[in-house]
């Protein structure tokens, strides 16, 4: 039995222009498998970040197919789409999107108090423990605009992984941190990809965050090499 958790079949996408037709990504093919860490490099512009949108369901192919898990996503029904996006697929930005007026355990819970029907006291028991896995254990009760930087991307990762997701998609993660505190996230991201066996799939432009994942792939002409 294959162990493919995420497929990129003749994927292809174009924006269009007033003066041109852009071809952002032409008959893409990509595999990954189960627990695979895999980064993405690529200039500027280059399409990264719209690749890592349509494998999480965030934008559409122009053509191709998308499978997640075996299953044949443009088949499936709006519903059942959005439930892959709330259960299968966690996302981390490079801007880390915390609501201000919430702490960051509020922060972690809030996907899956929208999401399911999991008991709060319950949710709150794994939002702690995954605020402790990424350092954060005395930093529960603050609020966004009491963290650091590197902080708020920590809080923003235990977030993406609340609902348990089997894919976590990361678009430039550390794009906004210094140097020492990308290090931290690399290393926070390395150590739940082996803990969790978590697939991740990282958009980065940094060749040191890429030196970590198993497989480093370049986006260039719209083509994955």
């Amino acid at each position: 039995m294959s162990n493919e958790i995420l497929k990129l079949e003749n994927v292809e996408k174009n924006y269009d222009e007033q003066t041109e037709s852009l071809h952002i990504i032409r008959n893409l093919n990509l595999s990954v498998k189960e627990g695979e860490f895999i980064s993405i490099l690529g200039r500027s512009g280059s399409g990264k970040s719209t690749l890592l949108n349509i494998m999480g369901l965030l934008d559409k192919a122009d053509s191709g197919k998308i499978y997640i898990e075996g299953k044949e996503v443009e088949s499936l029904s709006d519903v059942e789409k959005d439930e892959i996006k709330n259960k299968m697929l966690g996302f981390v930005f490079q801007f880390h999107y915390l609501l201000p007026e919430f702490t960051a355990l509020e922060n972690v819970m809030l996907p899956a108090l929208i999401s399911n029907n999991r008991n709060k006291k319950e949710v709150e028991k794994d939002a702690k423990e995954l605020l402790r896995l990424v350092g954060l254990e005395q930093r529960v009760l603050h609020k966004p605009s009491q963290l650091s930087g590197g902080e708020k991307q920590r809080v923003a990762i235990a977030r993406a992984m609340i609902n348990k997701p089997k894919i976590l998609l990361a678009d430039e993660p550390t794009g906004n941190l210094d140097e020492e505190t990308s290090e931290v996230i690399f290393d926070i991201l390395k150590d739940i990809n082996k803990k969790n066996n978590q697939t991740i799939i990282v958009v980065t432009h940094s060749k040191d965050l890429a030196q970590i994942s198993d497989r480093q792939l370049y986006l260039k002409k719209g083509i994955l090499e």
